[in-house]
């Protein structure tokens, strides 16, 4: 007997768009083989993840493409059962590189649209050949383009058919306001880092507030992150192995990092928002 896949949940973005909740993040996947990382999101795929997270600046389009190509191939997923997010490198915030960095991903990832393109940070990075973070004399050269203008740029991709949603990530609140108030489209998606050690409750409930769908990312902790994001005696211990995560996971029978089959109840949400530190994984420091 044929054994059946569980489709995932998805939500309903502002642009009437269906996002499914889980998605795989890739990111770390620049630090791998091309081989392991296309297996992996051949395995990730196999197993039902219908959510890809990639990026012009991981590297790893390529992989990627190849492994939904090779799937859809097998008759196991269509393109359609697919939602494939990238997105837009700092280095590319002029206009006129905005369809360029776009179009490099879609032909990376072998596809003809991406079900959701980001504006990756809302600051830009001078583009200098093709350094993803140019420099000199120990400097980072950034741009002065307004991610205002930007966002220009971002509703005439949705325009183009090339793109089905547009969104931002690394966003706060204050720059939210700021691109909403010029925005013909407003963003499906915030994109941030969001785990049981930063919180970020204020964005949560903003977001809400305008109906803008907020991703989770390093949603345990990015366990496993390689050694420049390590703090030394600043580092705290692995979310996984906090008391306090465990506890909750015993409670439901379930392993720290499980997310299927239960539901929190308040008080192991208010537990776990007791956590929050203000400690964000994606920072280097000196």
């Amino acid at each position: 007997m044929e054994e059946t896949i569980e489709q995932p949940r998805k939500i309903e973005l502002n642009d009437g768009n269906l996002m499914p909740l889980l998605g795989l993040g890739t990111w770390k996947g620049k630090n791998l083989s091309a081989e392991v990382c296309q297996g992996a999101a051949e395995t990730a795929i196999a197993a039902g993840y219908r959510h890809l997270d990639t990026a012009y600046s991981y590297q790893n389009e390529v992989e990627l493409g190849k492994a939904i190509r090779s799937k859809i191939q097998q008759g196991i997923i269509r393109r359609q059962d697919m939602f494939v997010v990238s997105k837009l490198w700092c280095t590319h915030h002029a206009p006129k590189d905005i369809p360029l960095c776009l179009n490099k991903s879609l032909t990376d990832l072998q596809l003809e649209y991406l079900d959701m393109y980001l504006v990756h940070f809302p600051v830009g990075l001078q583009k200098v050949e093709n350094e993803l973070f140019p420099m000199k004399d120990g400097m980072m050269l950034m741009s002065d383009i307004d991610y205002v203008d930007v966002w220009k740029g971002m509703e005439a991709l949705k325009s183009s058919g090339k793109v089905r949603s547009i969104g931002v990530s690394n966003f706060s609140i204050q720059q939210l306001e700021r691109l909403l108030t010029v925005a013909t489209i407003p963003p499906a998606v915030n994109q941030v880092e969001l785990h049981p050690y930063f919180v970020q409750s204020d964005l949560i409930e903003y977001c809400k507030s305008k109906n803008i769908a907020l991703t989770a990312y390093s949603p345990l902790g990015s366990p496993g992150r390689s050694k420049e994001y390590h703090r030394g005696d600043k580092d705290p211990e692995k979310l996984l192995e906090d008391p306090v995560v465990g506890q909750i996971a015993a409670k439901h029978r379930r392993t720290p990092s499980q997310i299927f089959d239960f539901r929190l109840d308040l008080e192991d949400m208010s537990a776990l928002k007791s956590l929050n530190r203000g400690w964000k994984v994606c920072i280097i420091e000196e």
